[in-house]
């Protein structure tokens, strides 16, 4: 499998996941601006929507969308455990809550790296995050993790989008119990080695 990546970006959460996994991979970066892959390939040939991330197969097909990507890769190995068994309630749950942080969290985010948007159009986007956070704060003073006691894939979601908050001057400290839950995920194995192999490429 090839996945190809941008630093800063929701791509980050399937490279977390495929070092979760053990499985093996080829990372390839892509330049948000150029458009340019660093194994010189145009990245619009590979993803016409041009944005990461990208999950190229074996078979050479293509996968795109984080949520798609992460379930996909949950399912290579569910042993693992990084996501519940497909057609069961939990499975439900665990893509309620991907949903939920790809159309609350990450969307809410996302209009904050514009910098045509006028700073009070920012602060309502900002007002609406806080009440999302309280929602997954109110989660995580009960359990460990967003679905229970295990990490899954929708923790290595909502990990990667909540590192935007910093580029914003949203203290996350307001939030304890998320500041506690970012920091126990920071400290795993699987986050540890993909950051220093996205570092490898700067």
């Amino acid at each position: 499998m090839k996945l190809y990546f941008a630093p800063e970006t929701c791509s980050f959460s399937p490279h977390i996941v495929l070092h979760e996994l053990g499985l093996p991979f080829d990372l390839v970066k892509v330049n948000n601006q150029t458009k340019q892959t660093s194994d010189g390939k145009d990245f619009l040939t590979i993803n016409p929507k041009g944005y990461v991330a990208a999950l190229q197969l074996a078979n050479g097909e293509v996968l795109t969308e984080g949520v798609a990507i992460l379930q996909y890769l949950a399912d290579l190995k569910p042993e693992a455990g990084l996501a519940p068994i497909n057609g069961s309630w939990e499975r439900v749950r665990l893509q309620e809550m991907l949903n939920f942080i790809t159309s609350e969290i990450h969307a809410g985010l996302s209009p904050l790296f514009n910098a045509e948007i006028p700073e009070e159009v920012k602060l309502l986007f900002k007002t609406k995050l806080n009440k999302r956070f309280d929602q997954i704060e109110n989660t995580l003073q009960r359990r460990d993790y967003l679905l229970g006691d295990a990490f899954t894939v929708a923790d290595a979601y909502l990990f990667t989008v909540l590192q935007w908050t910093r580029f914003f001057a949203i203290d996350l400290n307001g939030w304890p119990a998320i500041a506690a839950y970012l920091e126990r995920i920071r400290l795993r194995p699987s986050v540890q080695a993909a950051l220093q192999r996205e570092a490898a490429f700067h």
